[in-house]
Parts: structure tokens; sequence; C-alpha cells
């Protein structure tokens, strides 16, 4: 099952309670997307209904094996925060490593055919924020590098990253989903175009990436559509859009000279402090004493790049921690995408799967590993979009983009355990 501590299966002596709970997190992931004080006040919420839940069982939570190497880089940072220039507002900063705990309330929560209903909540509201996103963009003039589409939400950066978690989710069910395409498929168009409408050449990256990957795991003759979509892209797009696309590749455009001055400040940064870092939240702090002559900006709140900013930051022992999280994750996903995939197909000359029909208690067999292909393929997207978009953008501290990814990414595991309702039947 791949779980640091399992806790047996038990039928909850409350099942309204429990409903509650699991209203709770559907209320959480459908906040991210529209308010950061909903999400926290939400998710505090379903943190106490699960404890509750957990007491009342006399279980121990449980959580996928990656979670240890997440319980490494917190702990790491918290060693990086004790060595800080400034100890006590690094350990302030540090509240974020909460947030790992959706990790294993999820996994506990979200147990069997919930999983799919939380990416059914992601993908609708999602849609929705997308909507808004294009009527700022159209009626409300965010059309521009100075005023740019947001949602509901407070930055464009954490909109763009937000819909390009949402668009994973949306490609997933679309490419790998046995059922229920209808909807994907009618949302994404708005998706893609908020997500264009933004600016934000990153997460135009981290789509485009996770996108490719999910065609290679379907066919990979489905990559040759790639170059056709984003030509009829720029072809329709507006001329700010493709001017923004352009100056990616231009070494003179303010931003990206900017961003190769970070690197030389991380690097610096590391040479000075490689075992714990400057410190969490330490990096505005002590840039202008690494800063070039050349540099744009006079100061930055972070490096706008995931493997620098944590190096620089909290050194590099949880630099390495950070991959193992990565590196073990992909590796499990990878596995229970292929599993689930030989497990639907049945043996050779049953490529249907009917021989499940001949076992008892399961005829919902299949749907179950198709459902945790899906799953596990959306997270897989949901990694590489990350890692590709985070070589331009400090997205893994990003609260909003964080709370969703780690949901998304303990959703097939979560789905992989049978649910009470079904443990009841057995």
């Amino acid at each position: 099952m791949n779980a640091v501590t399992m806790s047996t299966t038990a039928t909850h002596a409350a099942p309204e309670f429990e409903r509650v709970t699991a209203a709770l997190l559907l209320g959480f992931v459908a906040a991210v997307q529209v308010s950061i004080a909903l999400a926290h006040v939400l998710l505090a919420a379903m943190f106490l209904s699960w404890i509750a839940l957990r007491i009342q069982d006399w279980t121990r939570p449980a959580a996928p094996s990656f979670f240890v190497a997440l319980l490494a880089y917190g702990a790491l940072t918290l060693v990086s925060a004790a060595f800080s220039v400034d100890p006590s507002a690094s350990l302030i900063d540090s509240k974020q490593l909460l947030l790992l705990a959706i990790v294993p309330a999820v996994y506990d929560i979200a147990r069997g055919s919930r999983a799919s209903t939380v990416v059914n909540v992601i993908i609708s509201v999602g849609a929705a924020s997308a909507v808004y996103g294009i009527v700022q963009y159209g009626v409300l003039h965010y059309d521009n590098l100075g005023q740019r589409p947001q949602g509901t939400l407070s930055h464009y950066m954490t909109y763009s990253g937000v819909l390009m978690l949402a668009i994973c989710a949306a490609t997933a069910r679309l490419v790998f989903g046995s059922r229920d395409r209808t909807w994907p498929a009618l949302v994404m168009p708005a998706l893609v175009v908020a997500l264009a409408l933004t600016f934000t050449r990153n997460a135009w990256i981290g789509a485009c990436v996770a996108i490719g990957l999910l065609f290679v795991l379907k066919d990979f003759r489905l990559t040759a559509l790639l170059p056709v979509i984003l030509a009829v892209l720029f072809v329709v797009a507006p001329d700010g859009i493709i001017n923004r696309l352009t100056s990616t590749f231009n070494a003179q455009d303010p931003a990206n000279q900017d961003r190769f001055a970070m690197v030389e400040i991380g690097a610096r940064m590391v040479k000075d402090h490689p075992l714990t870092g400057v410190g969490p939240n330490m990096v505005s702090r002590v840039y202008d004493q690494y800063r070039p002559d050349y540099a744009v900006n006079e100061v930055n709140p972070h490096l706008h790049n995931v493997p620098l900013q944590i190096a620089a930051e909290r050194g590099l022992p949880a630099l390495a921690a950070w991959a193992w999280f990565v590196v073990a994750l992909v590796g499990a996903l990878f596995r229970m995408f292929r599993q689930s995939a030989s497990a639907t197909v049945g043996p050779p000359g049953d490529p249907t799967g009917r021989h499940w029909l001949d076992a008892p208690h399961s005829r919902t067999a299949p749907a179950n590993r198709r459902r945790e292909r899906m799953l596990a393929a959306g997270a897989l997207a949901s990694i590489a979009a990350m890692l590709a978009a985070g070589l331009f953008e400090y997205n893994f501290g990003d609260s909003e983009f964080l709370m969703l990814f780690l949901v998304l990414i303990t959703l097939p595991f979560a789905a992989a355990r049978q649910d009470d309702a079904a443990a009841a039947r057995a």
C-alpha cells in the first residue's frame, strides 16, 4: 500500500461525522482556487475534524511512503531556521510546513471513490475561476503586464499556477478517463485561454510539459498534436501575448537578465551557507549583499527557481531531501500507473478485463483501476508542471499552489485504499 504507518480499516462509529469531514475537504479544495483566507479556515476545520475521527476510531494516521522524504525536508527546514540570520523570523515563516499534513489527511479522507469527487471539484472550480479571469481580461482591462488577470486570488503568479494544476487534472481526466469526459472537454478551452491571458511564461511552459507527458503516457503518437495546438494558439493569440512569448528567447529582456543575476546570487549564497542556507524567508533580507551590478531589480522576494531557492534558503541537505521526495513520489506513481494499466486489460486472451467478473465482489475492480490510472497520470503531470515551471518561479513556496499540489499528488494513493463502505460490504 506504500504507507508510512498503516492502520486497520474500520467503519467509523459516526458516519455523519465522517461525511462532514469529507465535505470540509471538498470545500477546502474549492476555496484554494478562490480565497486563501477561506481555504485556511476550511483546512483548519478539516484537520480538527479528521483528528477527532482518528481519536474516535482509535487509529493512527497513515501516509504514502514519499511522506517520509517530506518530513525530512520539514525537519531540515527547521534546522535551517535555527541557524538563520534571523531565527525568529525564519521560524515564523516555517509555519507553512503545517501544510504538509494535507498528505496524510487527504490520504485518509479521500480514499476510494471520493478521490474522483475531489478531482471533479478541482476541475469545476478551476473552470469558474478561468471564466472570471477571461472576464477580467476582456471587460475589466486586465490586459497588460502591469495588470494581469488574477481571478479572485492575490497575485497573477498564484492564479496561473493554480490554473496550470487544474489543466493537469482536466487533461488527465480527458485522456485517461473511461467516462465523464464531456465536462473536462467543455472546460478545457476556458482553462487554456485563461492561462494564456495571464502572460505568465513559466506556467505556459509547465502546462505544455504536463500535457506532453500525458500524451506520451497515453500514446507517444499523440505528441504530434502539440505543435498543431501551439500553432493554433499562436495564430489566434493577441499581439500582447505573442510579444510576451517571443520575449522568452530574448536575452536582453530585463526579466530574463534579472533571472541570470538571480542564478549568480543564489550560487553565492549556497557557497557561503552550504549546510543551512541563509534561512527561510531570508533571501530578500540578504539579497543586496550578493547582488551583482547587472541585476535589474534592487531586491527580489525569492530567486524564481525552486531548486536554487531551496538550496540558498535552506541548504544543500534540504535540497537533497526535496529531490528525494520528488524521486520517491515519481517512482511510486509510475509503478501505480503501470500496475493499474496492466490490471485493467486482463491476462492474455482477455484484453477487455472481463475476467474480473468471475470473482466475487469485484465487478467494479476495472473501474477502480482505471480511476487509479487516471489519478496517477494527473499526479505525474502535476509534478512535471511544477518542475518545469519551477525552473522560472518558486511555485513550491506559494501556499495556494502547494496546497492544491499536495492534494493532487496524494489522491492516487487515497483512491487505491478501500473505502469504508466497501469494507463494510466485504
